[in-house]
């Protein structure tokens, strides 16, 4: 589904945003008031120019002091492959791209990530996984990294991950699979003007309560990461 159509499916009323260099900037009007939208589209190679621009964005909203909603829209095929942006981007301006999101959180906006296309390793991790809620379309392609790829950094024969993918949403890419582990809150499998509204206004009033971290037991509860608490608490207990 083009984005376009997205966009204006959710944000039927005074819907304003412009695209350029693959980020997306603007606002549309809810039931809860104005909500501002900042992101990636396009398949976007992150690098240090996106997410800068983006980090600069977001401490503007934060600027204005009037805890708006933002509404982060995420479609990137994950951190671009330059030397430049493997030194430098994913060890320092990812990281900074992700505390100006964690302070917006601790700042009291109410916010959410939606997922249009890809949302692919570090490009989805450093702003779009930080927000209190994420939301995918069902066409929606998430992963980490692609089990070919994943094959050859941890040394484990393809065959043998594709069997353990089968039972595993850990090592199985798909929109499915992360909701299952918790990293994913809702598939929209249609779409309306309702569904962002209902989202950030069952933040309202309580922003604080998302910051405590409950996806391993969410994940536990789906089934998706079966021993995942069962280790934390032996490691805390140790």
């Amino acid at each position: 589904m083009q984005t376009q159509t997205v966009l204006e499916t959710l944000f039927p009323n005074q819907l304003d945003y412009q695209i350029n260099n693959s980020m997306i900037r603007g606002s549309a009007e809810t039931k809860l008031g104005k909500v501002e939208i900042i992101g990636t589209v396009d398949s976007a190679a992150m690098n240090q120019f996106i997410a800068m621009t983006l980090a600069n964005e977001i401490l503007d909203v934060i600027a204005q002091d009037q805890k708006t909603p933002i509404v982060f829209i995420v479609d990137t095929l994950g951190q671009d492959s330059s030397r430049a942006d493997e030194l430098l981007c994913l060890n320092r301006t990812f990281a900074h791209l992700a505390s100006c999101v964690d302070l917006l959180r601790r700042r009291g906006h109410p916010n959410l990530g939606i997922i249009l296309g890809e949302a692919v390793s570090g490009g989805f991790l450093s702003y779009g996984l930080m927000t209190n809620q994420v939301f995918a379309l069902q066409t929606s392609q998430v992963k980490v990294m692609d089990l070919q790829a994943m094959s050859r950094v941890t040394k484990i024969p393809l065959d043998k991950l594709k069997s353990l993918s089968k039972t595993s949403a850990v090592f199985a890419p798909g929109v499915e699979n992360y909701h299952a582990m918790g990293a994913v809150n809702d598939i929209w499998t249609t779409l309306d003007a309702h569904l962002v509204e209902n989202a950030l206004a069952s933040q309202m009033g309580h922003t604080d309560s998302f910051l405590t971290d409950d996806r391993r037991k969410i994940a536990e509860d789906r089934e998706g990461r079966v021993l995942c608490n069962e280790i934390v608490e032996a490691v805390l207990m140790a």
